[in-house]
Order: C-alpha cells, then structure tokens, then sequence
C-alpha cells in the first residue's frame, strides 16, 4: 500500500513539476508523503493536545536546521511538546524544549532521508509551515558580552569533502584577503570555520585549509571564531553556544553552502550565500525556506564574481 501510494504523489510531483529532474521528483514525492503523515496526528495536536511528542533526529545538521528544530518549536508552542533528542552539543539549539536529550554522537546522513514522522523532511521546490515556525534564536541568545565598536560581518566558512569529492563551496584565500582589505574598515569581521573537535561530525570529512594561521598573521584585526571559543569557556558551554550569541548580534553574513548558509539564515539581516553546486539550486529553495527562517534577505551567489557584486552591493 505504501509503494502503491509513494508512486501516486510521484505522478503528483511530476505533474505540478514537470521541469524538475526526474531523480529530483522523488524528493518533492517524499516531502509530499511526510506532509500527508502528519494526518494520523490531527486529533492529538488539534483537538485533545496532550504533551506527548517526542522528536528525535540524527540527521545532517543543514536538515535539522531547516525541518527539525522549527517542527520542534512548533510543536513547544502548541503545547504538545513532550521531549527532544539529538546530537552533543545542541541543548542550546532546542532552548525551549523541557526535556533535550543529547543521544547520539554522531550524524549519519541517510537517517535524515527516512524520517517520514518530520514534515519538509527533505529537499522539495514547496514546503509547508502548517507546523513550522520561525525560532526566534536572534531574540533569545542576544547579547552585551559579543559587541564591539563596529558592527560585525560574520564569515561563515567551511572546507569539507563534497558529494565524495574535493571541497567546492567555500571561501579560498584570494577572496578572504579581498574581502578583509576592502571591508575591515567599516566591519569587526569575524571569521568561523569550525574545527572537527568543536562540532559532530556528519560523515562529511573536514579538511585543513591552513587559513587560521594566515589570518592571524597577515590579517591580526580579524576575529577568528576559535579564539574566541577558548577565550569565552568558562562562559559558553560548547562551540554551538558561542555561534549562537555571536551571530545573535551579527545582521550580515556571508556564507557558504549547506548547515553552514542555513545557520547563518537564522538571524535575520542579510546573508551571501556561496553555492556552486546543489539541488537546492534546481528546487529555488534560496527563494523558499532559507529567507522563512528569520526573514533573512538572501542573495546565492554561484561563484567567487558573484559572491564579490553582491557583498559590494549590499554591505
């Protein structure tokens, strides 16, 4: 019957998405089935609402930020909240959860892709946000401790295997030097790309990009996110905790691809995002469900050209 079923909403998908790849369609289809399974728990979170869900996810973070955590906040809000589960570190991400539990150790991608009990559960060129809201991380972890005397640009980096590949979307150092001569007069930049002992690992494997030391040497103004990390631990409890407060006082952003850009998403102000590659590219989801996530304004560039018009545009 599930077969019979999920081969319907396919045919569905590809009549209000006939431009969309074939292989892309499957996706549309499965966010279409996980919206449909929220049905069986209509009388519960409508009628009765009793605080019984328990949402657990092990997941890429990109997914749990995106579907999880504002399924989450919905469900806190409606009062039907009963307890969340997780990865280490992300106590402070399910704030107004009662009861978070950090279970897991380790990210495995493919269990993001079957968690048909989350709606939007994954890639789509629609999403709803019947149960889906806004989480108000920017109010919440706001902040005099991370302030300075110029308004801060936050550049959200990463360097990781890709798809099984080389790294693709992030910011080498020719632009990093661009953007640090052209910018640091009017911004306090500060730089994040988190090393593998500060964040659970998601079976992408983190590379070395050697930009840390460089940049404390050829460009001494420019906060790195570590430094502030060791500096601050006896007052964050992990590195989750400081990107919170610190992107909570940040309105402008430049990011790249995945958990990282949708992170940074969550704040409102504007976000660059670099992209060269990706289905949410194809599913127009940088016009979809990055700007639902703060009322960000969201600006994909698809590459380094681009990424450089938008910044001298916007900031």
């Amino acid at each position: 019957m599930k077969k019979l079923y999920l081969k319907f909403l396919y045919v569905i998908a590809s009549l209000n998405y006939p431009s969309v790849l074939k292989d892309y369609r499957y996706f549309i289809r499965d966010n279409y089935y996980s919206r449909t399974r929220q049905i069986l728990f209509f009388w519960k979170d409508y009628m009765t609402k009793p605080k019984y869900k328990v949402i657990e996810f092990q997941g890429e973070f990109d997914q749990e930020l995106r579907y999880v955590i504002p399924f989450a906040y919905w469900h806190h809000l409606n009062g039907t909240l009963k307890k969340t589960i997780s990865c280490a570190n992300t106590k402070e991400l399910y704030f107004f959860s009662e009861d978070h539990e950090e279970r897991h150790t380790k990210r495995i991608w493919e269990l993001g892709y079957s968690n048909y009990e989350i709606p939007n559960m994954t890639h789509s060129a629609s999403f709803s946000y019947t149960k889906w809201k806004q989480v108000p991380f920017k109010s919440f972890y706001k902040n005099d401790v991370f302030r300075y005397d110029k308004p801060i640009l936050l550049v959200a980096n990463k360097y990781n295997v890709e798809w099984d590949d080389a790294p693709l979307n992030y910011f080498n150092l020719e632009f990093l030097d661009w953007l640090i001569t052209h910018y640091s007069d009017t911004y306090q930049i500060i730089y994040n790309r988190p090393l593998n002992t500060q964040i659970v690992s998601d079976n992408s494997e983190i590379l070395d990009l050697s930009e840390h030391c460089w940049l404390r040497e050829r460009h001494p103004g420019v906060i790195l996110m570590n430094d502030l990390y060791e500096a601050n631990i006896g007052l964050v409890n992990n590195f989750n905790h400081l990107q919170l407060m610190v992107y909570a006082n940040c309105d402008r952003f430049i990011s790249a691809h995945g958990g990282t850009a949708a992170f940074a998403s969550y704040f409102g102000g504007i976000n660059v995002i670099l992209s060269k590659r990706g289905i949410e590219h194809h599913l127009k989801e940088f016009d979809s469900i990055f700007p639902q996530l703060s009322g960000a304004a969201i600006y994909h560039a698809e590459n380094e050209n681009a990424l450089k018009a938008y910044v001298e545009k916007y900031f």
